[in-house]
């Protein structure tokens, strides 16, 4: 089935910001949004790369489109696979291409080392990102903490 770049916007519901990702938020939005289906995601997620769909068991989760982006369309999903968890934010023309993408929050497990990225958006489209790791007991390191900013400008890129 194909949809149409209006269908897949339609799937996440209009916010206005501040909006903070955290690694449990993802629950709101999984009791509130359905997983995206699998053309959805060939269609508008993996568009240039055909057949380039997660295995089974990876889950695309719609979160939130960030409200008064009247140039572009910012939307946030959840992707969800084994030990690694991301929060994306893509920018979108109206037609539907492609303007920019990033992961701005994140649980990942690596060798034993649980990196999270937490991430705030503001009412300026600024996105502030703390990021930091722990051992898999749990014994944080804040000299692996960092903290770090992005932002959406005015034409959807996001710097």
């Amino acid at each position: 089935m194909r949809y149409t770049f209006a269908d897949f916007v339609g799937k996440f519901p209009t916010v206005h910001m501040p909006v903070i990702l955290g690694e449990e938020t993802h629950h709101v939005f999984a009791r509130e949004n359905q997983p995206l289906s699998d053309n959805m995601i060939a269609q508008f997620i993996h568009p240039t790369e055909p057949g380039a769909l997660d295995d089974a068991f990876t889950e695309y989760v719609p979160c939130f489109a960030i409200a008064d982006t009247d140039n572009f369309f910012a939307l946030v999903w959840w992707k969800a696979e084994l030990l690694n968890y991301e929060y994306v934010l893509a920018t979108f023309t109206h037609k539907g291409e492609l303007i920019d993408r990033r992961v701005i929050a994140f649980t990942r497990v690596t060798d034993g080392v649980i990196t999270r990225a937490v991430a705030t958006i503001d009412e300026e489209w600024e996105i502030f990102i703390a990021e930091g790791g722990s051992s898999d007991a749990g014994v944080f390191d804040p000299t692996a903490s960092r903290t770090y900013g992005l932002e959406i400008l005015m034409n959807g890129t996001i710097v």
